[in-house]
């Protein structure tokens, strides 16, 4: 006997639910596990970088250890190994680099490097007073021989790299030390003008530090 029409109208929706069901669970699943491999992406990306930084702190410390015991070359062979690896320089390098470019007679690659530091750090960090104290003897020491015209290794300088700024990503501006204003002095006395570069609080970006470090950023406000 054949089954009643509705009997076979509702078998046939049961049977197109299921089917439903079994095609959204299948795609679920897809989903659900394509997300899963990118979490598991993106984690071995970041366990690969902290690795990274991890060697990177390692081989700094090494650096650091030879300068400390007076191997003045071997550090600064580690040191330059670092600026060549890194993406963004740490701060603690420029302190460690300007230190060890003065034990190398190098005057002027020093002060540029403790200078960045100063710049980063002011007052407070924790080679601030150390850092004031060596640039303090290079600049002497490179007015001294600015005369001589020794020849030199190829120096580096930190025009050359990326900066780090920290966590704050912030910097006081070298151009109006944070005064957000420049002072020029004139035939008729001081002039005054805003400073182009920073905002209103005398702070720049990393980006743009770094970009006027290099003498490419552009006036912010030069009409002014």
């Amino acid at each position: 006997m054949d089954m009643p029409y509705c009997f076979r109208e509702l078998r046939v929706i049961k049977k197109g639910v299921y089917i439903f069901l079994m095609l959204f669970f299948f795609i679920s699943s897809a989903f659900m596990l394509q997300a899963q491999d990118k979490q598991l992406a993106d984690e071995y990306v970041r366990q690969q970088e902290q690795a990274k930084k991890a060697a990177i702190m390692r081989e700094l410390d090494s650096g650091v250890y030879y300068m400390d015991n007076g191997d003045y070359k071997k550090a600064d062979g580690i040191f330059r190994h670092v600026l060549a690896t890194v993406k963004s320089v740490p701060s603690d390098l420029t302190y460690y680099f300007g230190k060890n470019s003065f034990h190398l007679t190098l005057y002027k690659q020093s002060i540029d490097w403790l200078n960045k530091y100063i710049q980063l750090k002011g007052t407070n960090g924790q080679f601030s007073q150390e850092a004031i104290q060596w640039k303090t003897l290079a600049e002497a020491e490179f007015l001294k021989e600015k005369s001589k015209q020794a020849e030199k290794v190829q120096e580096v300088l930190s025009m050359d790299y990326d900066i780090d700024c920290g966590p704050s990503g912030k910097v006081v501006c070298p151009a109006c030390k944070g005064d957000h204003v420049i002072i020029h002095r004139g035939a008729f006395g001081n002039e005054y003008k805003t400073c182009p570069y920073c905002n209103d609080q005398g702070i720049l970006t990393c980006e743009e530090y770094n970009l006027l470090i290099r003498g490419k950023l552009q006036a912010k406000n030069s009409n002014r």
